[in-house]
Formats: C-alpha cells, sequence, structure tokens
C-alpha cells in the first residue's frame, strides 16, 4: 500500500511537468540548457530566503509560537518575491544570451524564441520548486505509520501532490507571462503575477482545511493557464484545427508553363 501511494503521488504531482519535458524539451540541447539553468537560479533564490527565515528566528524569541508563525508566513513571502526577482535576473541573462547566439548564427536568427525560453525556464521553476515541496512527503509516504490515526485528514499525500501539480504549472504559466511582461514592459502584468504567486503561497497556509486551498489554487491555475495561452498567441480555432488533425488546403497555383524547360538559343 505504501508503495502505490508513493508512485501514484508522485504520477500526480511531476506526471504532467515529466511528459512536458519529454515531449517539448528533452529532444533540443539548447531547451535542456536552460531548463537546468533555470533549476539553479531558483535554488539560490531559496538559499537566500532561507538564510534570511533562518536569521530571523534566531534573533526573535522562539518561545511565542505567534510570532514564529508570523516569521513563517514573513518567510514564505520573502521567498515569493526573491523567486520573482531571480525570474527577472534570469530573464536579463536570456535576453544577453539570445543576443550573442544571434551575433554568432549564420542566418542571423535565435535558435530559440523568446516564448520559447519564457516556457522553458517557467518549467524549470516549477520542477525544482515542486521536487522541494513534496520530497519529504513523498518519503514519509513510504511508512511506517498510517496517516489520519489520530483524526488527522487521511487525505494528506493526495492534496499535497495535487497541490504540487497546479505549482509547477502555475510556474510555467507565470514565465511565459512575466517574460512577456518584461519584453513589452507592461509592469502591470507583472505585479499580477507576483500578486498571484504571493495569493496562492498564502492559500496554503490553510491547510489542512483543503477545501479552501486547493479549490482556489486550481481556478488560479486555470485563469492563469488561459491567460499564459493567450499570451503565447494561442487562439480557440488554433485549439480546433489542432483537435480536428486537418491541415489547411493549399491555395497556391502552379502554371504548367512555370514547369516547362526554357528552349535553348
Amino acid at each position: 500500500m505504501a508503495a502505490a501511494v508513493f508512485f501514484g503521488c508522485a504520477a500526480i504531482a511531476f506526471g504532467p511537468a515529466l511528459a512536458l519535458v519529454l515531449l517539448t524539451v528533452a529532444a533540443e540541447p539548447l531547451r535542456v540548457i536552460v531548463l537546468v539553468a533555470g533549476a539553479f537560479f531558483w535554488l539560490v533564490s531559496l538559499l537566500l530566503a532561507s538564510l534570511i527565515w533562518f536569521v530571523m528566528v534566531h534573533v526573535s524569541d522562539q518561545e511565542d509560537p505567534k510570532l514564529q508563525y508570523g516569521l513563517l508566513i514573513f518567510g514564505a513571502a520573502i521567498s515569493v518575491l526573491l523567486q520573482e526577482l531571480f525570474r527577472f535576473a534570469y530573464f536579463k541573462l536570456l535576453k544577453k544570451a539570445d543576443e550573442g547566439l544571434v551575433t554568432i548564427s549564420e542566418d542571423g536568427r535565435s535558435p530559440m524564441s523568446l516564448r520559447q525560453m519564457a516556457y522553458v525556464s517557467g518549467l524549470s521553476f516549477g520542477i525544482i520548486s515542486g521536487i522541494f515541496s513534496v520530497i519529504n512527503i513523498l518519503a514519509d509516504s513510504m511508512g511506517p505509520g498510517i496517516v489520519g490515526i489520530h483524526g488527522d485528514s487521511p487525505y494528506y499525500f493526495i492534496t499535497s501532490a495535487f497541490l504540487t501539480m497546479a505549482l509547477v504549472l502555475l510556474h510555467t504559466f507565470w514565465g511565459i507571462i512575466f517574460f512577456d511582461a518584461c519584453e513589452r514592459r507592461r509592469y502591470w502584468c507583472l505585479g499580477l503575477v507576483v500578486t498571484s504567486h504571493l495569493l496562492t503561497s498564502g492559500l496554503t497556509f490553510l491547510n489542512p482545511w483543503y477545501e479552501a486551498s486547493l479549490g482556489p489554487i486550481f481556478i488560479i491555475t486555470l485563469c492563469t493557464g488561459l491567460w499564459a495561452f493567450i499570451t503565447a498567441g494561442g487562439s480557440f480555432h488554433n485549439v480546433l484545427k489542432c483537435l480536428s488533425c486537418k491541415q489547411e488546403d493549399d491555395s497556391t497555383v502552379m502554371m504548367y508553363s512555370a514547369l516547362q524547360v526554357p528552349c535553348e538559343d
């Protein structure tokens, strides 16, 4: 039973992300490099947030539970702000790297578009964030012990898996919107991304009242996904065309005379 819970929750949490990596990233070496580098940037932001929270806990009164809970919320907010700050730093780095790739390319074009960079970097932030948020929970799911034996919710593991899946997808969507907002200087979009990230992190403090946290987080995920889809240039017509698997008819007409070999003088 423990193994079934472990593999089931792992598949829920990282199944969509794994599919995206295998289908859209793994075959392109440059995208793999962007994916790994993005995970490194997220790790640095986590390190700085952990150091800030560690110092604040040790300089405060550790016997005051309300103060420590407030510091935990403050640490989560600092972590979100640092993640978005490092997302911006990664955007600037990729822009510089893209300019260098354009100068050395033979056709004068970048081998990777800005939207592709935004998607891969957001996916990297989401994957590494999901790993750090759920890895200890998955380890505990192997046992020994039974969740809920002391009256706690028996849905702890599966709820954590769904929250992790939403977090991975949200980071992917945030990356697409964030990069586009930086490129077009739409500061209100940047503010909405940071606000939705703070709201999502704040909702997790409602656990174990999962009805109040999981539902709103998935609503935010759906709305952010639609926003990212439109930002990336998607449309309802393209979705229907993709689902129908039909190609547009070629309206180009080639004259037979154009195929004639010119007569030699």
